[in-house]
């Protein structure tokens, strides 16, 4: 074993939304960082891919990496090992929870419970968030939009003109859509905001080093077991042990809790900071449904994500409990997730040549359902021979099932709209869910709680039985909202340097 010479203020293991910020503030703040990646630099073409390409290839699936199903087969997950890990391929759209959502919300079938702060204590953070990540939105239009300081500082992105229409028809049908938050840069070639981009990248270069290729492998405790001493990592066949005074973990909420448990020992039997028996439980996995229209016109096929509808957040003429949130999925032949369930183009993908499928997807606009589901302890990620497996069963499932033919009964409505010209009057909406292989959304294995006896770590992201690691990632949610993380990660890392500078 190789040990680094080295000791340093903060090591961050992870460098997507939570960890890449959090490395980048606390080296502003004169703290000595190393950043572990396990993955490298990812080539500009794999960022941005716009192409039938995205069909063909298992791209965003590493190629050594298999976790194992309820079923008990294997599959490939979609996450992405590089310089920003999945924030490289998340549609930079970051949306603030709403109030509400960190308290205790009544869902059809059980209760989501409370998060141990509430939103004033976020909302500085987020506003920080949104001005690190260059956010371009507008204020205002949302129905349910949560209370802001401030608006936007940056205006929205320009959508797709075929998709101005399609507003005026939705408004039309009573619906409020509104430009989602988009992370966005000035640079063409690189245009999507990611955590490499506005995490590492604005770290300070004198005290911030990130490892590439070093995939950690255990924590190494002190004789009382009250404190990291070490972090072990394989670094391009090597093994090395690193040290300092502040660990943070940061690998999302699959690989999170697995290396919790991989650092079993005598002091923590179950594995580091598990005493409660929570870590990789409660696992929520957000349900998502596409679901897809027939344009009239062609399209590119080449647009980010763009109008968002939250007239069902909370429920709608029919119901009072929440149903979830709606947007527009980006070009057929951009969106990543898109790709990875597609409900129309799954089979016939392998089966026709390119000029076919490029011409499927540019008479395709494709919508994206989204419904929160609610913790449940036998929901979990374990270790078996150090392979991760996965028990998952999706919850909450009836009202996301009232969200999808409440969306595609608005559909209808539009495309029944003489004045709308842009989809065709459709017999069928083709729908597909996203399996299990997409984890991007993924939250809740490390909850944070003030009771050490049923949580993992307390408000601050400091686990419950250690003296000197912390968790900033999605994993310590203790609830799942209908949008996606990733903003509430990036203002939790924020907050987390506050604590720790």
């Amino acid at each position: 074993m190789i040990i680094d010479d080295n000791h340093y203020d903060v090591i961050v293991i992870g460098s997507g939304a939570g960890g890449g910020t959090l490395a980048g503030a606390l080296s502003r703040r004169g703290k000595n960082v190393l950043v572990l990646e396990r993955g490298g630099a990812m080539a500009l073409e794999d960022q941005n891919v716009a192409d039938v390409d995205l069909f063909r290839k298992d791209r965003y699936h590493p190629k050594s990496e298999r976790w194992f199903g309820p079923d008990g087969d294997p599959f490939a997950p979609q996450t992405t090992y590089a310089r920003g890990g999945n924030t490289k391929i998340w549609g930079a759209v970051l949306e603030r929870m709403r109030e509400q959502d960190f308290g205790e919300v009544a869902l059809q079938d059980g209760v989501s419970p409370a998060w141990p702060l509430d939103y004033s204590e976020l909302e500085p953070y987020y506003e920080q968030a949104e001005t690190l990540y260059r956010v371009h939105g507008k204020a205002g239009i949302d129905p349910c939009e949560p209370q802001r300081s401030t608006g936007y500082e940056r205006a929205p992105k320009p959508v797709e003109p075929f998709l101005e229409p399609l507003r005026s028809a939705l408004q039309r049908q009573g619906c409020q859509p509104y430009d989602m938050p988009i992370s966005w840069s000035d640079d063409r070639d690189d245009p999507s905001g990611d955590s490499q981009l506005f995490g590492l990248q604005v770290g300070d270069p004198e005290r911030l080093t990130v490892r590439d290729n070093a995939r950690v492998l255990r924590l190494h405790v002190n004789p009382g077991g009250r404190a990291i001493r070490g972090v072990e990592a394989e670094v391009n066949g090597d093994s090395w042990l690193f040290s300092a005074d502040v660990v943070v973990i940061a690998t999302g909420a699959i690989n999170t809790p697995a290396i919790l448990m991989r650092s079993d020992n005598a002091h923590h039997p179950k594995g580091i900071s598990n005493g409660s028996d929570q870590v990789g439980r409660n696992l929520m996995n957000l349900q998502l449904t596409s679901i897809l229209q027939l344009a009239t016109e062609r399209n590119s096929g080449r647009y980010g994500r763009s109008l968002g509808i939250n007239d069902y957040y909370w429920g709608d003429k029919n119901v009072s409990f929440p149903l979830g949130h709606i947007q527009a999925a980006g070009g057929v032949l951009q969106d990543a997730l898109f790709a990875e369930s597609p409900p129309v183009l799954s089979l016939v993908t392998k089966l026709i040549p390119d000029f076919g499928l490029e011409r499927l997807a540019s008479r395709s606009v494709a919508w994206w359902a989204m419904t929160e589901v609610r913790p449940d302890p036998h929901n979990k990620v374990w270790l078996n021979n150090e392979q991760i497996r996965i028990n998952y069963i999706p919850n909450n499932r009836e009202a996301h099932d009232r969200l999808v033919y409440r969306w595609i009964d608005t559909l209808k409505a539009v495309e029944n709209d003489p004045v709308t010209k842009v989809v065709l009057k459709a017999p069928t909406h083709a729908r597909g869910e996203a399996p299990l292989s997409v984890v991007g959304y993924s939250c809740g294995t490390c909850r944070m709680g003030e009771d050490p006896s049923n949580s993992v770590v307390d408000p601050n992201g400091k686990c419950h039985e250690l003296e000197n690691l912390y968790i900033a990632d999605s994993s310590i949610f203790p609830s799942c909202p209908s949008i996606g993380p990733g903003l509430t990660v990036i203002a939790l890392a924020l907050r987390l340097a506050n604590h720790l500078a």
